[in-house]
């Protein structure tokens, strides 16, 4: 029989900011190369365009901006989660 812990693991800000800021790179990547593909109908970067102040559609400036935008919110997640977390994760439930 395996027996389970219970204790709460604790979440550490580094490798939370890593991990949601690849992921908003990779994120932006994909859209970027969606946009590049698809028809002007139907392209990604308009839903970027307020979400990234200075970006700018195709062209490097925009794109590169857009880059250390989009893994600077990732941080700004992980500095403001992992707190949250560890804070609720210590308060006992109530059932």
């Amino acid at each position: 029989m395996v027996k389970s812990n219970l204790t709460t693991s604790t979440l550490r800000i580094a490798p939370v900011g890593n991990s949601v800021s690849l992921f908003l790179l990779i994120s932006y990547l994909l859209c970027i190369g969606f946009g590049l593909l698809a028809p002007e109908q139907i392209a990604m970067h308009e839903a970027w365009a307020p979400l990234l102040p200075g970006f700018e559609w195709l062209t490097w400036t925009g794109f590169l901006i857009g880059l250390v935008e989009s893994y600077l919110y990732g941080w700004y997640f992980a500095i403001l989660f992992v707190p949250l977390y560890r804070w609720f994760a210590k308060v006992p439930y109530r059932h």
